[in-house]
């Protein structure tokens, strides 16, 4: 959390513990008073706690009986703005939210908050209009619903993606377009410091930003006119790159055991990587040895691959020397 003191840890920790509880006991009211309608009122109560705690922790767990996750709230305005706003606030992290908090006394923002709030709002849009364009006319996902269930159930999708696990259409019966895209926003996750998983959104901003920069011809990466120093932009090369071959292996991995279609098997290793808790379906019909592959996987997505190889692997020594500057074509 980049903490470096004491002092900043407990702080931290009483701003947690703080906006954990405040969030999900407003969001367990209002789901209880909705669900009231539909069941006994201490049922209500109990499922808008679970959900509650569910969605803004990214679990991805529903209590519905048959039903699957949240379907029959598809068209539910109140369940699914509240939903929304769970994850959105889980997945952007603590430090951001106590930036937000005290932006009335500072009025101003620090670059990791800008970068997060303009990642998360940019991959919303981009996915909401994905899933829209796509599956709008699907008649076995959002094609029964009006235009502004439509609009509804795209915005879900694409936030829930990143990394709440929860779903309100059948995914299996999405356009394999869709799924892949949905498979890409699972990869990139949420941000850091918060209850999601991924490579985060920090990183995907920092590979943008270096990217913008080599085609501008420019020497600095720079994100709302702040330098990035080298280190940060190794960082999140070091991340994605060994997220891609993690995933990647993983998938290989499973599609030799199983006897399952390529996009199942890619989907379900990217959600568990992720943490995201979506699914196509395959996890109970994977083997013994699947399903303790994509524990795994899930283990490894949650504590996080760089934390991994930092704790297994040799403990960093200062060079003694440098090598000659080498040249060589890329690209």
């Amino acid at each position: 959390m980049n903490q470096h003191s004491l002092e900043g840890i407990i702080r931290l920790t009483r701003k947690v513990l703080f906006y954990a509880l405040t969030i999900e006991a407003a969001a367990a009211v209002l789901f209880a008073i909705r669900w009231s309608f539909d069941m006994p009122v201490g049922q209500a109560v109990y499922y808008g706690v679970l959900h509650a705690v569910s969605l803004f922790n990214n679990a991805g767990f529903g209590w519905f009986g048959d039903e699957v996750s949240l379907s029959r709230y598809v068209g539910d305005w109140l369940v699914n703005v509240v939903a929304m706003t769970l994850t959105v606030l889980g997945g952007l992290g603590f430090v951001v939210l106590s930036d937000l908090a005290e932006y009335p006394r500072r009025r101003r923002l620090t670059l990791h908050s800008k970068t997060v709030l303009a990642a998360s709002g940019g991959l919303i849009l981009v996915g909401a209009a994905v899933v829209l364009l796509f599956e709008g006319g699907n008649a076995d996902t959002l094609g029964p619903l009006n235009g502004s269930g439509k609009l509804l159930a795209a915005f879900f999708h694409s936030i829930s993606a990143r990394t709440s696990g929860y779903h309100t259409v059948p995914l299996a019966e999405m356009q394999q377009t869709t799924q892949l895209f949905l498979i890409l926003l699972m990869f990139i996750g949420a941000s850091p410091g918060s209850t999601g998983g991924g490579i985060k959104t920090t990183t995907f901003m920092t590979l943008i930003g270096s990217v913008i920069s080599m085609v501008r011809g420019r020497e600095d990466v720079v994100l709302f006119q702040f330098r990035l120093g080298k280190e940060r932009i190794y960082h999140a090369l070091t991340i994605t790159m060994s997220a891609i071959f993690f995933v990647v292996g993983v998938t290989m991995l499973l599609s030799t055991t199983e006897d399952h279609h390529f996009m199942m098997i890619l989907f379900e290793t990217t959600s568990a990587f992720g943490t995201v808790g979506l699914s196509l379906g395959l996890t109970p019909d994977l083997t013994d040895f699947g399903k303790m592959v994509i524990l795994l996987t899930m283990f490894a997505g949650r504590v996080g691959l760089l934390t991994l190889v930092i704790a297994l692997g040799p403990k960093p020594s200062k060079e003694l020397f440098r090598y000659p500057e080498g040249k060589m074509m890329i690209g």
